[in-house]
Order: structure tokens, then sequence, then C-alpha cells
């Protein structure tokens, strides 16, 4: 009988490569929409065939990174502005987040929001918001571990798997080129 293998210290987990997405990326990143597709964080109806194209008018590989192990893309990100106003422009919104679930806990998510916060940087913003289904209680933890704040809650705003669910606004500063550390605390907006 063979003994078991040891734990994988976390520092000898590879860590992704993060890159900006490409067309040839379509079909993996469909797969992975596929893949990951739950009333956990998905509003919309689980994907059937035809599948829908990932890039479109709206969603073009210039709004999304890609992490990638093994040379396989692995999860994304999308960054967009929320709207197209100048008085908007210094907000850039995360629109999707996604992680394969075989390599989830190896800090790809991570990853790809702090990829998203210095992409968001260097187009100039100064803020960063998403919406999170309010069931989603491990993408909470997530955003709040890395200084998200709610700033607002629709609640019961979607009914899903005959529940109604709160769609919850976070969002968090960018600040100087840096960003700022951890949660915010009182006056800190």
């Amino acid at each position: 009988m063979s003994e078991p293998s040891a734990p994988t210290h976390p520092s000898a987990v590879p860590a992704p490569l993060i890159r900006r997405a490409v067309l040839d990326d379509e079909q993996e990143l469909v797969a992975l929409e596929r893949r990951t597709w739950s009333t956990l964080h998905s509003v919309l109806p689980a994907p059937e065939p035809p599948y829908d194209a990932f890039f479109t008018h709206r969603n073009r590989p210039v709004h999304n990174m890609v992490a990638e192990l093994d040379g396989r893309p692995v999860g994304f990100v999308r960054l967009v502005p929320p709207t197209q106003l100048a008085s908007n422009a210094h907000v850039r919104q995360i629109q999707g987040l996604a992680v394969d679930p075989r390599v989830r806990g190896r800090g790809v998510a991570r990853a790809l929001l702090r990829a998203a916060y210095e992409e968001a940087l260097r187009q100039g913003a100064s803020r960063i918001t998403l919406r999170v289904l309010g069931h989603n209680l491990p993408a909470r933890r997530l955003y709040e571990s890395e200084g998200f704040v709610v700033e607002g809650v629709l609640r019961g705003e979607f009914l899903l798997d005959g529940a109604y669910v709160d769609d919850v606004l976070m969002a968090r500063p960018l600040t100087n080129g840096a960003l700022t550390d951890g949660p915010l605390t009182d006056g800190a907006a």
C-alpha cells in the first residue's frame, strides 16, 4: 500500500498567468461559462445548445482578462465602464468573474481581481464596482477580503429556484495609482 501524498504547499501551486483575452479564446470561454453556470451567481437560464457566443459587440476581448494554467483558460474577469457618460468615466465595473471548478481555491479569482484593479487604474479609473447575488456567500467573502464594501441592496430583485434573491452592489476605491489596502473604515470614502 502506498503512502498518501503530502498536501501541496500553497507556494508550490503555480500562479495563473493573467492576460488580455483574444478572439481565439472564444470556444474555451464558452465552455468555461457552461461549466461554471449556477443560480448561485447567474440570473440567466442554464445555457443550452446552440450556445451563445462569448464575445459580442458589448463584450469584446478588450473587456476581458483571462487566467491561464498549463496553457489553458481557467477563469476570466470582465471589466467595463458601467455607462458611456463622461461624469461616470472614473468608474469601472466587474460584470463577470468565473473560475473553473477544477482549480478553485488556487488563487485564480483573487489574481483576476487584482489584474482588474490594475487595468482599471491603467484606464484612469478611481473606483471599481460590482454586483453579486446576496446568497453567493463565497463570492461576497472574497470581495470583502479584497476591500469591497456593500453600498446598496436591491431586496428580492431576482426569483431563482423558487426563492427571492437580493442583488448586492459592492464597490472599492482605487487611489493615486495604487490600490487601497484592505477594507474601508469609517470616513474613508
